[in-house]
């Protein structure tokens, strides 16, 4: 991988391909840019395309602080700029969705369009109320457990791939404490209202099998917005169903942009 340093702390990304637009992939919590590995390969082949580990995860630098969703876009902000991407389709799983939004709203002149996999974009109230339990799970030193019984009671299908169950549940358990509390804490305390009634820029949310967002109130506040849902996978569609996620991130980019 390939690294920036802002303000002293390393931040990872791999890039691949050429042709424009270009796309920005802004895996999830406690994930890292592999999760978004079927996507990279497939859009390379006609689009500059720009894997990243946000800090805390992955190959970035982990330092302890509060790991809030205007950080993160403000991170990309400047990697951007950095690289010379101009105006990206910012794709965005789970958390990384969120982040998108909140890139598109804090910095409308950067972002050319915004996907967001799965994530919990105005969260439906019965999901947001399971929140502070799971948060004050996450700072208590059964954490590891707390992270496992999250992503493997809640985020998958029966249907799904066991063996990358397996491994997804180990490898998101194994994420530092204070990056899982707080970047949890921060997801549900971001306004994603208010981000996603100021953006203007294309927007297209590909849902699991549950959606994580209240998606009446979503087209409330942004009437524009594209709304898919993958047949068959869980919370991890991006991976489980590849093709069925890159045919609609392929047509989303052909009429609407």
């Amino acid at each position: 991988m390939q690294h920036l340093a802002r303000d002293g702390v390393r931040l990872a990304y791999t890039e691949s391909g050429s042709g424009s637009p270009p796309l920005l992939l802004v895996h999830g919590w406690t994930c890292d840019h592999t999760y978004f590995a079927p996507q990279a390969e497939h859009f390379s082949r006609s689009h500059r395309v720009v894997s990243v580990d946000l800090r805390g995860h992955g190959a970035s630098d982990k330092p302890e602080q509060e790991y809030t969703m205007a950080a993160f876009a403000d991170d990309l902000r400047w990697m951007c700029e950095q690289l010379g991407v101009e105006r990206p389709v910012v794709v965005g799983h789970s958390m990384g969705g969120v982040i998108a939004f909140e890139m598109a709203a804090r910095y409308p002149d950067i972002v050319g369009a915004v996907v967001a996999v799965d994530s919990p974009i105005v969260p439906p109230d019965a999901l947001a109320a399971q929140i502070p339990g799971l948060v004050e799970g996450l700072k208590s030193p059964a954490y590891r457990d707390v992270s496992r019984g999250f992503v493997s009671g809640g985020l998958f299908l029966p249907t799904d791939d066991p063996e990358r169950k397996a491994r997804i549940v180990e490898a998101m358990a194994a994420a530092p404490q204070h990056v899982m509390a707080s970047a949890m804490e921060c997801i549900f305390t971001c306004d994603t209202s208010a981000a996603v009634a100021s953006c203007k820029a294309p927007a297209l949310l590909i849902n699991a099998a549950v959606p994580l967002a209240d998606l009446a109130r979503l087209q409330q506040l942004c009437p524009h917005i594209m709304i898919g849902q993958t047949v068959g996978a869980g919370h991890f569609n991006q991976l489980e169903v590849p093709d069925q996620v890159n045919a609609m991130i392929e047509r989303f980019l052909a009429v609407a942009l």
